[in-house]
């Protein structure tokens, strides 16, 4: 038994190592000085004015004293132990003087897919500190297995309008419960507060399992990217920023070009994220000269095109996205030198690791910009493959169109003849006569050479007075009977 218990601890230890918890940032809270227009809370002497027509929940955390107070038609006030308003009855307040309105700023443009709004905070709810490990843009959202924070003692409205039917989490808290089963979830939307919390035309679904590839879990928010990709430009002057190198890279979920470098892996079913992720960080992130680089990696899919050009399918692989802080022409040198030591451990280990083959792409400050480098041993096979197939299918395409009749001759180098089997019998079995293939060229008449004049001329040859006329379409007899 008290192996079960250790096994089941294990078991937890590993699935909060693998979760991911992100924390919502705004709240509507009334102690919030940001959520009032004048930069401040609410004094005995003012006027708290609220939009009528302007849905809102309010958490109050303490008691305040006001002048007055004008509600908004649907709405609520969240309590806490102790809070409430009172009215001022007008003695003097030494820090109050200003008796002026102080209006409930507009809470409903925070949307659910603005990275800006999150951030990544420890199982234990404390803030993650800002180090080697990014995530791209997409994935700064909460992803289809991670675990979205609301912090307690707040209150807080966000617009979930999303191109996806359902958003799917592991979990949800918020006001001091965590909601981790589909029944739960379903049973507080039916109250009276998730309304005035959520708004929008998407529908938060708790499904309360993790990720279950070891090999990890695509985060889910490629539908909504232009809304992830929308945001984050608004909230930086609605241009990407000015990068020093002359490509930049494109990485699959990120919104903006990088300068550095990304490396693509493919994977077998022996390969684990985790692990992975961790001997990156050991091995050679944390090495010193690589001080300045930060890394993301993640399982996404990339869109599959026949000839380039034509969508077929999506296929998965493992991206990591190497970024540093070097400048000038030396932009990105430290994340390609790191990206090169990948692909060489990939080249050493990666059979062991679940790896087939990796993909490195570079761009920096200098002319190494564009570099790329492959281990892939089967895509040479595979290539050569298609283009034999290719060629193929494109002769078989001429001949069809030259069957057909749409072609009136074939180049020569394209005319092929390729005895059957069939034919072959038949010429043996029935042979013609050769005088039957042949006729007399009026334009061209020279007796056939012998080699003896008294010898008798072989029975598969014709007779001279023997005579095969034709019809010429450039010849009219008419003209010469004038």
């Amino acid at each position: 038994m008290k192996h079960l218990f250790f096994l089941l601890g294990v078991l937890q230890l590993l699935a909060a190592t693998a979760a991911v918890y992100k924390q919502w940032i705004p709240n509507t809270s009334f102690e919030t000085a940001s959520n009032w227009d004048k930069g401040r809370v609410p004094c005995a002497s003012d006027v708290v004015h609220f939009e009528k027509n302007k849905v809102i929940s309010v958490f109050v955390r303490s008691p305040h004293v006001l002048t007055d107070m004008y509600l908004p038609l649907n709405g609520e006030y969240v309590l806490a132990s102790g809070a409430g308003f009172a009215a001022f009855d007008g003695s003097w307040d030494p820090g109050c003087d200003s008796g002026v309105t102080v209006r409930f700023v507009n809470a409903e443009d925070h949307a659910w897919f603005d990275p800006t709004l999150w951030q990544v905070v420890s199982p234990g709810r404390e803030l993650e500190p800002s180090g080697r490990i990014f995530s791209v843009d997409e994935e700064r959202v909460p992803c289809h297995y991670d675990d979205v924070i609301f912090q307690p003692q707040t209150s807080f409205r966000v617009n979930i309008d999303s191109s996806q039917q359902v958003i799917h989490l592991r979990s949800i808290s918020l006001m001091g419960q965590e909601f981790s089963s589909p029944e739960a979830w379903a049973e507080y939307l039916r109250g009276p507060s998730a309304p005035l919390q959520f708004h929008g035309n998407g529908t938060l679904q708790v499904t309360g399992t993790g990720c279950p590839d070891k090999s990890g879990c695509v985060c889910g928010n490629t539908l909504d990217g232009h809304r992830i990709c929308t945001a984050l430009l608004r909230a930086s002057g609605r241009q990407c920023p000015a990068l020093t190198c002359q490509s930049p890279l494109q990485p699959l979920g990120h919104c903006c070009g990088v300068c550095g470098a990304t490396v693509s892996l493919d994977f077998t079913p022996d390969f684990d994220l985790q692990k992975y992720r961790d001997r990156l960080v050991q091995t050679l992130l944390n090495e010193p000269k690589y001080a300045g680089v930060q890394m993301a990696i993640s399982k996404v899919h990339k869109a599959q095109t026949f000839l380039g050009l034509i969508p077929r399918s999506s296929t998965p692989l493992i991206q990591i996205v190497l970024i540093d802080d070097r400048e000038g022409a030396q932009t990105g040198a430290a994340a390609a030198q790191l990206a090169a030591d990948v692909m060489e451990d990939v080249a050493q280990h990666g059979e062991a690791l679940g790896i087939s083959n990796g993909k490195m792409e570079v761009a920096t400050g200098s002319t190494f910009s564009g570099q790329v480098e492959s281990h892939d041993l089967s895509r040479t096979t595979a290539g050569t493959v298609f283009g034999l197939l290719f060629g193929l299918l494109l002769l078989g395409g001429i001949l069809f169109l030259y069957k057909k009749g749409k072609l009136r001759s074939l180049p020569r180098l394209l005319t092929l003849h390729i005895p059957r089997p069939w034919d072959r019998a038949e010429d043996l079995a029935s042979p013609e006569p050769a005088g039957d293939k042949g006729f007399d060229n009026p334009m061209f008449d020279v007796e056939p050479p012998s080699a003896d004049p008294g010898e008798e001329m072989p029975q598969e040859m014709a007779p001279k007075d023997y005579q095969v006329f034709y019809i010429n379409p450039l010849y009219d007899a008419s003209e010469t009977e004038t």
